[in-house]
């Protein structure tokens, strides 16, 4: 069954954090490639690096995931998924989830992004150094308090 296509002009996308088939980000990822074959991506880019990131773990290129995506319900794509994909391991799955879900600016400019956009969504969240959390903070979802280490 075909999934509606969200209009990422007027609703943000799922959650990074929501996990479809397992993997995080899969979920927002396939909002966004209907979004785009629907015309109603706005200001989202697909593939985006995150959504990069996780198409170069699944040995996926981008437009076939797109198309499969805008072609298929949830359920109907992880079918699709478990055909077309690079094969992990639960534990491998695990290990890339954590990884994805804490990664942090990784040179200078990504920094300047990170902060500039952090100063601009929530300047008292100092404790939110993954781009994740910044991610869902900046698309209103609450991200629980950390205690920042010294």
């Amino acid at each position: 069954m075909k999934e509606k296509a969200p209009d990422l002009t007027k609703a943000f996308p799922r959650s990074p954090k929501e996990k479809l088939g397992g993997y995080a980000h899969l979920a927002r990822m396939a909002d966004k490639a209907r979004a785009k074959g629907a015309g109603t991506l706005g200001e989202y880019l697909y593939p985006c690096p995150l959504d990069q990131a996780l198409l170069k773990f699944l040995g996926l290129d981008g437009d076939l995931f797109q198309k499969a995506a805008v072609e298929l319900g949830d359920q109907d794509l992880l079918k699709w998924f478990q055909h077309n994909a690079k094969v992990h391991t639960p534990e491998q799955i695990d290990a890339w989830n954590r990884e994805f879900l804490s990664r942090t600016p990784q040179d200078e400019e990504s920094r300047w992004r990170f902060l500039k956009t952090r100063e601009r969504v929530a300047p008292n969240r100092t404790d939110v150094t993954s781009w994740i959390d910044l991610l869902d903070l900046e698309e209103g979802r609450e991200v629980p308090q950390r205690t920042v280490k010294r």
